[in-house]
Formats: C-alpha cells, sequence, structure tokens
C-alpha cells in the first residue's frame, strides 16, 4: 500500500511575482529545488509525480474565503460556502459539522477499510476548555471526530509520535507553557513521514501561516517560510518513502499578500509530490482534494499507479 500524507497549511495562497509576496522574495531552497520556481500565481508544474497549480478557494461565493467554510470544503469535497450561503469564518456552524459529520475526508476513508490517523497532538487542557465551552472545535478536529479516530496526546509528541500544529514546539512553550524540548523543524517534517509507515493516510494540519499573515504570530513572514515552513516540508519530502504520495492544499489566501493583514481572494497551491499526483490533473478547486486522497488511495489498493501522462512545467507568468 502507498500512504498519502495530506498537510493542510492555513492561510496559504498565490500572490504576485513581487516584494509583496513573501514566497517570491524568500529563499524557500526545499520548494524552489522541488517546483523550479518560487511559489507564485501563475507557476504550474505538471511531470511524472509531481503536480503545482492554483486551485479556487472562493467557489463562487461573494466575499472573502474564510476558514470554517474553506476548510469544510477541503475535508469533505463538499461546497460549505455554497451550503451556507455566505463564507463563514473560523468555526464551523451548525449546518457546517453536519456536512463534516458526513462527508468527512478521514470518515470516508475509514469506512473504505483504510488506516488513517490524525498527526496532531492535543493536550488534556484543550479538552478541558472545550468542556468549559472556552474553546470550540475546529474543522480539522471534527473532521478526526466524524471518523471516531482517536488524538495524539503531548505524551505522543514527547515520543515522536506526533506534530505540533507550530511545528517545532515555540507556541507551545511559549504561550502554553507545555513541558517540550524545541524540535527543528525538518525533524518535525521527519516525524510526520514517519507516521505514513503504518498507515495509509496521514492528515495534519497547521495553522501558523495564517497566524503569520494576520500578524498574530511574531514571526516575520519571509523568516517564517525560510526558517520553518520550508525546512519542514523539507524534512517530510526527504523522509517520505518513494511510493508516498505528499498533498498540500490550503482553504483561503493570506500569508502571500503582506501588504494587508486579511484573507485574500487568491487562488490557493494544490501540491500532489509522489505516484498518486496525476489523480489532481483535474482538480480545480478545493472541493476537488478530498476526492483526489480517496482516488489516490483507491489506485494504490488496485496495485496501480495513474496512468495519465503529466504534460509540462510551465514558469511563473
Amino acid at each position: 500500500m502507498a500512504p498519502v500524507v495530506f498537510v493542510f497549511l492555513d492561510g496559504v495562497g498565490l500572490g504576485p511575482d513581487d516584494e509583496s509576496n513573501p514566497f517570491w522574495t524568500a529563499q524557500t531552497p526545499a520548494l524552489r529545488r522541488l517546483l523550479g520556481a518560487p511559489l507564485a500565481d501563475g507557476l504550474v508544474v505538471e511531470q511524472p509525480g509531481l503536480l503545482l497549480k492554483g486551485v479556487d478557494a472562493c467557489l463562487g461565493v461573494a466575499g472573502l474565503p474564510q476558514s470554517a467554510t474553506g476548510q469544510t470544503a477541503l475535508f469533505t469535497g463538499v461546497n460549505a460556502p455554497a451550503v451556507e450561503g455566505m463564507h463563514i469564518s473560523a468555526w464551523p456552524t451548525a449546518k457546517l459539522r453536519e456536512v463534516i459529520a458526513q462527508h468527512s475526508l478521514l470518515k470516508r476513508a475509514v469506512e473504505a477499510g483504510f488506516r488513517v490517523t490524525f498527526a496532531n497532538a492535543y493536550s488534556k487542557r484543550y479538552w478541558q476548555l472545550v468542556e468549559r465551552r472556552k474553546l470550540r472545535h475546529s474543522a480539522s478536529t471534527l473532521t478526526n471526530m466524524a471518523a471516531s479516530l482517536p488524538f495524539r496526546t503531548l505524551d505522543d509528541l514527547r515520543r515522536g509520535e506526533a506534530v505540533y500544529w507550530d511545528i517545532t514546539h515555540l507556541a507551545a512553550r511559549e504561550y502554553n507553557r507545555f513541558d517540550l524540548p524545541l524540535i527543528a523543524p525538518e525533524q518535525a517534517g521527519a516525524r510526520l513521514a514517519n507516521l505514513s509507515q503504518a498507515y495509509d493516510l496521514v492528515m495534519y494540519e497547521t495553522f501558523l501561516p495564517d497566524l503569520v499573515g494576520h500578524r498574530r504570530a511574531q514571526l516575520d513572514p519571509v523568516l517564517f517560510l525560510d526558517q520553518m515552513l520550508d525546512p519542514f516540508l523539507a524534512g517530510l519530502l526527504e523522509t517520505v518513502a518513494p511510493e508516498a504520495t505528499v498533498v498540500i492544499c490550503s482553504d483561503h489566501g493570506n500569508l502571500e499578500n503582506t501588504r494587508s493583514k486579511a484573507h485574500t481572494r487568491n487562488p490557493v497551491p494544490l501540491l500532489a509530490a509522489g505516484p498518486g499526483a496525476a489523480c489532481f490533473c483535474n482538480a480545480a478547486a478545493i472541493t476537488d482534494v478530498a476526492d483526489g486522497i480517496l482516488a489516490t488511495l483507491h489506485r494504490s489498493r488496485c496495485g496501480r499507479t495513474p496512468s495519465e501522462p503529466l504534460k509540462r512545467t510551465a514558469s511563473p507568468r
């Protein structure tokens, strides 16, 4: 079985090829080696085992895309903004929770007989805050709950068997005061890759890019990309098995535009690296990602790799 590692990067769009886009000005050596160019609007890569394209996150609904509807759409394949008639921020509504309960990607994968896990670690404090109604569950948490899967803990994290949303444990230590060692971002990526040795589908979420884009995290966007996100992706891509497919996508734009702290209507990157990349050739919107992941898993189970040829590599316009 060839596994899929699905990485959700909150708040990452495809910005212009100018200095307002930190993906354009940052060095990002791992991404540039992989793609042959900076990550920017107009960059399309289609070749055997590798696909990068921009996909729509607006889904035909006016206004700026938001997290609750965007993540629901990404994790279910359902046009969540259309269900609500608008983009919804932050926490899923009752309607969105029902969509996730019925159509969760992780639930569908479990029901198809695949071994599935959510890589993120959760603290006891999180569950206590939810119980006291100080916090509400995000779309990713609800996606895992819909599949009736266990959640990884801080003890799993200390054993290297989970990954925290902040990648290196910096926020976990400084803001949450958790007793955790700092780790290199490459190590976090390698840990995520190693989980795929025991599972068919591994999902991971980091909302740190969105916090940086909103200026709610005290990190310079370019330094964040060069010192944290790019090394994290390098550790993942360098460690994951050759038969695995890494899929990376987002729910809306934000980080790619330093001229504003708001979300954007930019397309978001869909990156697939590995034998299942061709399963995403026809993806046009974030609602197509879940089905592409399931198609990759089913093709692997049948012992077949995607047969459609990937055509070309294009430079950014």
